[in-house]
């Protein structure tokens, strides 16, 4: 999906369209209604703290404003853009639009995350072009946003490849195609090399794709030992075996924030319950909507001082009931030391059963919290 939180939100404001817009803002900085009908919106330069850009449109962008970015950095690069705050139950409810619509075309999906998936269309009969298309307005007939589709032999080259003609693409690729579209590419382009990896190998001078694939196999197998530089020879040239997996397994569902500022477990303890138990409320919800009970729960903690420290308890029987999982973290949070202050708190569910496959019996009921020996 193009930009897809920042479009959502265009679809609510339409009169921001084609201005630097960026979420990322507190509920607080909400869009006020005047008295004409008109709204006032926060700009960034309004926004003090130490959140980061969840996404930015592409106005913002052009002024250097992408995601993951700190406000107070971007707020220096963009001080006039409007600063809207993010509202996921939104995101998620257009993220369901679209991938049930790309469903009734070519069903074989694989979910990559809010905003992106894999589709195998090789079983489909149509013309590929014909196929790519009707996805695309069967996605804006959905939920008025645009997509970029790549279609090409693997999931690399798509990956790659829907990135090439942002916003609203629509890219075809064959191995015919590596030299001139892929090849002048900076590795980083390629899902797989991080920030790390690559600055390894701009030290031996590769900075490009076309770079990495002139590159003896032997010098990268001495720098990056055998199973990576295998892969990283691979890619290079378009080389992907994986399949588009339709049955991946939900392993764990989690939620966290990073506060605006540290917090002290004594002296904000009412801000950090409040936060705490909305926590665990969207985490049972969560695995309300989704059809799982969760038999782990854990918690994750992050210090000021950038430590982390994580607990975890087991329940003789799975549930999805709030008070339950609140209670539950709450045990956890009983054996962490509380003597710094905080910057990041997280609840985190775990061996997951889907809970079509498990009598009413084995359910943990609400309000119990029938505890054993916590996970080491």
């Amino acid at each position: 999906m193009d930009a897809f939180y920042a479009s959502v939100e265009l679809l609510r404001y339409p009169e921001l369209r084609g201005l630097p817009v960026v979420i990322g803002g507190r509920r607080e900085q909400q869009p006020q209604l005047l008295a004409d009908g008109s709204r006032r919106f926060f700009r960034l330069r309004d926004y003090v703290g130490r959140g980061v850009a969840t996404t930015s449109t592409y106005e913002a962008r052009a002024l250097g404003v992408f995601s993951a970015m700190g406000m107070m950095k971007a707020a220096k690069l963009a001080p006039d853009a409007i600063l809207l705050p993010v509202d996921f139950d939104a995101y998620r409810h257009y993220s369901r639009l679209f991938k049930a619509a790309v469903a009734t075309i070519a069903p074989k999906i694989e979910d990559r995350g809010i905003d992106e998936i894999y589709i195998d269309l090789t079983d489909l009969p149509d013309d590929t072009l014909n196929l790519a298309r009707r996805i695309k307005q069967a996605v804006k007939d959905a939920t008025g946003l645009s997509c970029s589709i790549a279609v090409s032999p693997n999931k690399l080259l798509s990956k790659i490849g829907s990135d090439l003609d942002k916003p609203d693409g629509l890219t075809l690729l064959d191995q015919s195609d590596i030299p001139l579209r892929i090849w002048p590419l900076p590795v980083r382009k390629i899902n797989g090399i991080g920030p790390k990896a690559d600055a390894r190998l701009a030290a031996l001078g590769i900075t490009t794709i076309a770079e990495l694939a002139a590159a003896e196999p032997a010098m990268l197998q001495e720098h990056f030992g055998r199973s990576y530089a295998e892969w990283l020879h691979a890619v290079a040239h378009g080389i992907d075996d994986r399949p588009v997996v339709t049955d991946a397994e939900t392993k764990s569902i989690s939620r966290e924030t990073t506060f605006e500022h540290d917090l002290h477990a004594r002296r904000d303890r009412a801000a950090l319950s409040e936060i705490f138990t909305s926590l665990c409320n969207r985490v049972a919800a969560d695995l309300q909507r989704k059809g799982y009970l969760a038999r782990t729960i854990g918690i994750k903690l992050r210090y000021e001082d950038f430590r982390i420290a994580t607990r975890d308890l087991t329940l003789p029987a799975p549930t999805a009931d709030p008070a339950v999982i609140r209670r539950a973290a709450g045990e956890c949070l009983r054996r962490v030391p509380l003597d710094k202050k905080l910057r990041l708190l997280g609840v985190r569910t775990s061996a997951l059963t889907l809970s079509s496959e498990l009598p009413t019996a084995d359910i943990s009921p609400q309000g119990e919290l029938p505890l054993t020996t916590p996970a080491r």
